[in-house]
């Protein structure tokens, strides 16, 4: 590709092709480089585009360095590149608005993923469609000032994950059209990149200052930063810009305070720059936004529908996409112990427990069966460290597993069953698990049955309550499923717990799922692995039975405490 910034003068093509060829030996992309460097992911991009100016020295020595080629030749290249173009070194700040990808920019990804394995063109795989709300209308009248000509400046506070960041990108696209540039501050520091470079922004720019508080909260920078913005916003031959930021309420609460009578104020450029330019973000879809959603899910956007099978009526929608990747690395890197809980919690919910699990319940079960001999002899007696990290927070304020106090509902949906209350007695702390991380559970574990210490766990705690101690198997035989209890139960060398899980008794013949052999034959017979296959009539459906159907049916959630007569 042509170099818009070689003139007549070879170095600068030189050098980018001399960078290109050192990623390539070491088989580095953009990303990779940007880590070993120690430079911003854009400070690379820009490095290596034909349509971008030579880059600095130091950013030449970072990149000679991390791809192991020789420092000085490559500073003399740029020497070379910097002298033809009359030692203009820098382009304004930023880039055309249509060259971000949004998760550069702090957007949060909503599903899980992998290592990226190269520069993204596009984040919109990851996004599900944009629902508007209130505060996006206020944001597009202020967008559309400013590409009337009339700088403009808006900062959204809402707490975490509430959408801001998401808002702020929706709101700019408009922009591209018009060829406006974007500029993320962020490199070596945010505020050290806004203090140096706020006065070489170009008209049709726009600022990007999200999570505001590393700006405008910096003990030596802030106040500079501020004043900075304001003199960008008031000065014509500046505009139009727009500034966009967001903050959470705490900070904008401790920006907008006035000090006490003699106190210092180390606010005051930050407040006055604040003032008349602060939008809400709501903390949750109201019933508009939570309608509009659903019919985007309808219309096929598995993203949407999956956050609203979680969070139900509270309408924290965007607090659970932000965190339900993070939830998953936190379950997928955990420290055995904290895994081996949140398994426990998994089997109990998909197995029909109750939201609210005790601590003895789930530290029995895991110190059973689901840690290898060699985490089990790591085990402390309080299992602090597992709990304590598993209770750290991800975006949107959600943990893997909480601890939590049940209350009882004033309105149950089915009257005279204390299902929703709180349990006689807790026995000690009580537990609740994530809402993505229980439907991930029931997905990716649906074929694995709990061992016989599970259960015999789960009796224990329930009897321990005072409730009654055949809850569970009334449950799993609700649910047509026959738990392969016992050893005697499983064949000889049918290896662990993980490999049998039997269906209840049908009527029905049909061949064996194992494939070792037919119906009625005996479960030792070679090559199966699985409970006897026989041909017996179904279980009956005692009256107890009949009432955890009856709730089911009636879309209950069973509860560990239920009591049943």
């Amino acid at each position: 590709m042509h170099d818009k910034h070689n003139g007549q003068n070879p170095a600068l093509p030189e050098l980018r092709k001399r960078l290109r060829a050192g990623m390539a030996r070491m088989r580095l992309n953009q990303t990779d480089l940007a880590t070993r460097a120690g430079l911003g992911r854009t400070t690379v991009s820009e490095a290596l585009s034909p349509a971008k100016p030579a880059p600095s020295p130091e950013t030449v020595a970072a990149l000679a360095r991390a791809l192991q080629l020789p420092v000085e030749e490559l500073r003399e290249l740029q020497r070379s590149a910097v002298e033809d173009t009359g030692g203009e070194a820098r382009s304004v700040p930023g880039s055309p608005i249509g060259e971000w990808d949004p998760h550069d920019l702090e957007v949060h990804p909503a599903e899980p993923g992998d290592a990226v394995s190269g520069p993204r063109r596009s984040g919109t795989g990851t996004m599900p469609e944009y629902v508007r709300r209130e505060h996006d209308r206020l944001l597009a009248g202020v967008v559309k000032d400013a590409a009337a000509g009339r700088s403009r400046a808006v900062v959204l506070v809402g707490g975490s994950s509430t959408g801001k960041t998401r808002a702020c990108w929706e709101a700019v696209q408009p922009l591209a059209a018009q060829g406006w540039r974007l500029w993320h501050p962020f490199d070596p520091t945010r505020a050290q990149d806004a203090l140096e470079d706020l006065p070489r922004v170009a008209p049709r720019t726009v600022v990007w200052l999200n999570e505001a508080q590393h700006y405008l909260g910096d003990r030596a920078a802030g106040e500079r930063i501020a004043a900075a913005v304001h003199r960008l916003l008031v000065t014509v031959e500046c505009g139009p810009v727009l500034v966009l930021g967001t903050l959470w309420p705490e900070y904008a609460a401790r920006y907008k305070a006035l000090p006490a009578p003699g106190e210092g104020d180390p606010y005051s450029r930050v407040r006055e720059l604040l003032a008349g330019r602060v939008l809400t973000v709501p903390e949750s879809f109201d019933a508009a936004a939570l309608a509009a959603a659903a019919v985007l899910a309808e219309g096929g956007d598995r993203l949407l529908a999956g956050a609203l099978s979680r969070v139900g009526a509270d309408g924290r929608v965007t607090q659970d996409l932000a965190g339900a990747p993070e939830l998953l690395n936190r379950y997928r890197h955990a420290s055995p112990t904290a895994a081996a809980v949140l398994e426990v919690v998994m089997d109990a919910r998909r197995l029909g427990v109750g939201l609210h699990l005790p601590q003895a319940f789930l530290t029995a079960a895991a110190a059973a069966d689901y840690l290898t001999d060699t985490d089990y002899d790591q085990l402390t007696d309080d299992w602090a460290e597992a709990f304590a990290e598993l209770a750290a927070l991800v975006h949107g304020k959600q943990a893997p597993l909480r601890r939590t106090t049940p209350r009882t509902r004033r309105r149950p949906p089915v009257p005279h069953l204390a299902v929703h209350g709180p349990a006689p007695s807790a026995g000690g702390p009580v537990f609740r698990l994530a809402d993505y991380l229980e439907q991930h559970g029931r997905t990716s574990r649906r074929h694995l049955c709990p061992p016989a210490s599970w259960s015999r766990s789960i009796r224990r705690t329930v009897a321990g309550l005072g409730c009654c101690p055949f809850f569970l198997p009334l449950v799993m035989t609700s649910r047509g499923r026959c738990p392969a209890g016992s050893a005697s139960r499983r064949p000889a060398g049918a290896g662990p717990w993980r490999a049998s899980w039997g269906r209840a008794p049908s009527r029905r013949r049909s061949p064996c799922p194992a494939g070792g052999r037919t119906p009625g034959r005996p479960a030792s017979s070679p090559g199966c692995t699985r409970a006897p296959c026989r041909t017996a009539r179904p279980a009956p459906r005692t009256p107890a039975v009949r009432i955890v159907g009856a709730l089911q049916l009636a879309g209950q959630e069973l509860q560990l405490y239920v009591v049943l007569p």
